[in-house]
């Protein structure tokens, strides 16, 4: 378990360590007994100088896939669902760990409120699928042109830029002169348009699977897809660490909530992060499409059909009661009645093109991707690359890039997954990964 982990979990341990001491074999176990033991004594009491206090009873919230989500998550969502300004939550089955709301955590807050932490460092990370009107087989009979195509049109890492753009109209916007913020930071986003991180982003060639009828105007059969997947870049990430300073320095919070500190939109600070995040999501959409638009070039071919949705954003919606919120999908995906969305495996399992049942009680929502089983620390310690090897082998993957903490065995079963949210989405399309490229295995993750 790396330092991030360690230290989300005893901030959840420290909150609530009940979850932890009644889960049998857990590494927390003895420290959370220890806890209870202490606060019966009057030997651990928190001392905190919060403004805010959350709330005594905790409400509830749905999860889906529980059995294969870990107690540290849950303490999470515990904590989140207790803010003042939270008004609904839910977890989805790929859920894990993350700093304030867990990954795959969804939660709707009063709607002039917005927690930075809960949107997610990566703002606006994003999927996206183009469908080629071109036989799947291609990926066996022309490999090596496809390849080709990834790397003259693909760039990955922390920091790396690109010289020449497709289209960079968006900088023609008057919303990147709005803050000082926002303008600080325009060169650096115009440099890495068209760009991808590390970490989990990646960009690859697959065989998609249609049925009759589950796209318009597609036929049933086996096409040739490109999936990408990053987000806003440098930009967002800077937008996200500045605002998240100035949210915990202006909402203070019990030890264990810190990171859900949250901005009033109704003050300069909130109307920033709003105007700053919704930039960055039209930024990744660019990046995004940057990246399809001179692939599908430099093949000849536009595409018949793109696909594509963000999972780490802030929306203004309405629940069914009618009441305003801002709905905060970290590692989620939009699956209103009717919305399509993409839900990726890892890089030798499928992916799938969904089409959102509207489920009420999920506030819309479903899992952004598998989730991961194992820290990024475990994989190193853990997997064996000899076995990853053969896992890619046996399942006819070209890799260029990556690392053994990327593997598919560091991430959780998705046909388990998709069938613990069979209620909230319809599979209309299975994606399988067969050509894919992520960043060197030097570069350090930061997804």
């Amino acid at each position: 378990m790396d330092k991030p982990a360690i230290l989300a979990n005893l901030e959840a341990l420290i909150a609530d360590p009940m979850p932890y001491a009644l889960k049998k074999g857990g590494k927390f176990k003895n420290l959370a007994e220890s806890v209870i033991n202490l606060r019966k004594e009057g030997r651990f009491v928190k001392q905190e100088r919060s403004t805010f206090a959350l709330k005594q009873e905790i409400a509830h919230f749905p999860v889906w896939g529980l059995e294969h989500i870990e107690v540290g998550a849950l303490a999470q969502m515990r904590t989140a669902i207790q803010l003042p300004i939270a008004v609904a939550g839910a977890l989805m089955p790929d859920a894990h760990q993350g700093y304030g709301l867990p990954i795959g955590g969804v939660l709707a807050t009063t709607a002039n409120t917005i927690i930075p932490f809960a949107v997610g460092v990566d703002i606006a990370c994003r999927m996206c699928l183009s469908i080629f009107d071109l036989p799947a087989a291609m990926i066996d009979t022309q490999t090596d042109k496809l390849q080709q195509l990834l790397l003259d049109n693909t760039y990955f890492g922390m920091g790396c830029t690109t010289k020449s753009y497709f289209d960079s109209s968006l900088f023609d916007s008057k919303t990147w002169g709005e803050t000082k913020v926002i303008r600080s930071l325009k060169d650096k986003a115009y440099a890495q348009l068209g760009t991808s991180g590390t970490g989990n982003h990646f960009v690859e060639w697959g065989e998609l699977t249609i049925a009759e009828g589950a796209l318009p105007n597609i036929p049933a059969g086996n096409y040739l897809a490109l999936l990408s997947h990053s987000g806003s870049r440098g930009f967002g990430g800077s937008v996200a660490d500045h605002y998240s300073r100035i949210a915990m320095s202006k909402t203070k919070l019990p030890a264990e909530a810190k990171h859900l500190a949250w901005l009033d939109l109704d003050k300069d600070e909130g109307q920033e992060y709003w105007i700053a995040m919704n930039l960055a999501g039209e930024y990744a959409s660019a990046n995004h499409h940057e990246i399809h638009n001179k692939i599908a070039r430099a093949l000849g071919l536009q595409p018949a059909m793109r696909i594509e949705n963000h999972h780490n954003f802030a929306w203004r919606e309405h629940l069914a009661d009618g009441t305003e919120v801002m709905v905060h999908r970290k590692g989620a995906t939009p699956a209103g009645e009717g919305v399509l969305g993409i839900i990726p495996g890892s890089m030798s399992t499928p992916g799938f093109v969904v089409r959102g049942k509207g489920d009420a009680s999920s506030i819309n929502s479903a899992s952004h991707g598998a989730g991961r089983l194992m820290s990024r620390s475990a994989a190193f310690k853990t997997l064996d690359k000899a076995a990853i090897a053969a896992n890619l082998i046996d399942k006819r993957i070209t890799l260029m890039g990556s690392d053994v903490d990327e593997a598919p065995m560091a991430y959780k079963d998705i046909h388990t997954v998709m069938a613990a949210q069979a209620g909230l989405v319809e599979v209309l399309a299975q994606f399988n990964p067969r050509i894919v490229r992520m960043a060197d295995a030097k570069e350090k993750p930061e997804d």
